[in-house]
């Protein structure tokens, strides 16, 4: 016959103690077997079992306020408070108890007689006890385990969970907690580094989550990036970054304050002088354009003359001579000097010294054309003259006759027989100039003075290009 084992029952209230009825059950094997019940050992010396002392080799059997107290087969753990009363110097001798024939059975254990008033108040156990503490006889005369836990008879704190084991239960906290004074204390699991980002304690458990741009795996513990770029949030073009993404625009857009959305950039407002004229912008882009007269350049930002002349484009008739200038062009009629000169070339008039009314008029008018840019920086050298005939013993006197009303122009003299025209001041256009200059020959040897003419038309451009 096997029987149980009574191990760290304790009573907390002494009332309660003394109340109570305890049985032991004393289970002994023939001496001829080595194996023993649960809290006795096999003595090889006396070939029997004897009772195991587990107050003495159990550490720390009982706790808090309880002594131990062995028992044949186990042990009770029992309040001091039932050893703290006064009790008398001699106290009667309990006897010892009557182990069973091992050859007949078991039979009852002999149990002290109460105890008289003035001795310690040890529990008083009764005879014909069937079942060891934690178990309850049952009608076929087994003992069953008492479910301390199902019966409500334990005492676990409401912080804790009572587990029920045989002949017993136990006290333990649910996952998540830990026993700490006595009480189930929470676990702050993140404390201890549970999430990979965000965490969030809660009683018994924690919640992972994830900073923005994240998602959280399917470990509930380690965060992975999101490519946003896969929803298409710019309007441009986009490029993932680890938990975030950026957007780009194309050439000729930027980007706006909401970090999304691309607007066009208005070159033109850079620089006024990002076009040689005029400054349209595009989407995306922007384009030069340029006055009539004019051609936007290979590099698209500069003007270049249109030569009417050399295109065929212009409406000069076939006795006309067509002249280009910087954004146009005319037409010079043929050439018809004045009384009384006479043509000796296309652009040349001479006045015979034979002639009587040409003693005072110059021997030749040349006519000349040339183009200005408007507003052309000064001083800025624009024309040479020079004496194609020397005579010995003659020097040149070279000088504006006519036209120079605004006084933009002067003469250099740069050698004996050379001068050149110098702007001085800009010209506006678009206007049309036109400037007699004039060449005196003097010669005191044979007392001559004469003067021939240089007819200068110059046209000055709308634009300074």
């Amino acid at each position: 016959m096997l029987c149980g084992r009574r191990r760290g029952f304790r009573l907390y209230s002494p009332a309660r103690m003394l109340a109570a009825l305890v049985f032991i059950l004393l289970c002994l094997h023939p001496a001829h077997g080595q194996t023993c019940t649960d809290g006795f050992a096999f003595d090889r010396r006396s070939r029997q079992c004897i009772d195991v002392d587990e107050c003495r080799t159990l550490p720390d059997a009982c706790r808090g306020d309880m002594r131990c107290v062995n028992q044949n087969g186990g042990y009770l753990c029992l309040p001091r408070t039932l050893y703290s009363q006064p009790f008398r110097p001699d106290p009667p001798v309990l006897p010892e108890p009557g182990y069973p024939d091992t050859a007949v059975g078991f039979q009852d254990t002999v149990f002290p007689s109460p105890v008289r008033p003035g001795e310690p108040s040890y529990p008083r156990l009764r005879p014909t006890a069937h079942c060891v503490l934690g178990y309850s006889l049952a009608e076929d005369g087994t003992c069953n385990d008492i479910d301390e836990c199902e019966t409500n008879s334990h005492h676990c704190n409401p912080t804790q969970v009572c587990i029920n084991t045989s002949g017993g239960y136990t006290c333990s906290c649910t996952e998540g907690f830990w026993l700490l004074g006595g009480q189930c204390q929470d676990i702050d699991e993140c404390r201890y580094g549970y999430c990979q980002q965000l965490c969030a304690n809660v009683p018994g458990s924690y919640s992972c989550s994830c900073n923005p741009g994240f998602i959280l795996n399917p470990d509930s513990r380690t965060c992975q990036d999101v490519d946003e770029c896969e929803d298409e949030p710019c309007s441009h073009g986009c490029f993932n970054t680890y938990g975030s993404f950026m957007c780009n625009c194309d050439e000729g857009f930027e980007l706006e304050a909401d970090g999304r959305t691309c607007i066009d950039l208005n070159e033109c407002g850079f620089s006024e002088f990002l076009c040689q004229h005029r400054c349209v912008n595009t989407p995306g882009s922007f384009s030069c354009i340029c006055p009539p007269g004019y051609y936007v350049y290979e590099d698209g930002r500069s003007c270049e003359d249109i030569n009417e002349c050399e295109t065929g484009n212009n409406t000069c008739t076939t006795a006309q001579v067509c002249f280009n200038f910087q954004g146009g062009y005319t037409c010079l009629d043929p050439l018809q000097c004045p009384r009384p000169y006479v043509e000796v070339s296309e652009n040349q008039c001479m006045c015979s010294a034979e002639n009587p009314a040409c003693r005072d008029e110059p021997f030749t008018i040349l006519y000349r054309h040339m183009d200005l840019s408007s507003g052309r920086s000064v001083p800025a050298d624009i024309f040479q003259m020079q004496a194609t005939t020397r005579y010995p013993g003659a020097f040149y006197i070279f000088q504006i006759k006519s036209g120079n009303d605004g006084r933009e122009f002067y003469m250099r003299q740069t050698s004996n027989v050379s001068a050149t025209l110098v702007l001085s001041r800009p010209i506006t256009g678009p206007k049309t100039v036109v400037l007699d200059l004039e060449m005196v020959t003097v010669n005191n040897v044979i007392n001559f003075r004469g003067s021939s003419i240089i007819r200068l038309t110059i046209f000055v451009s709308e634009h300074p290009f």
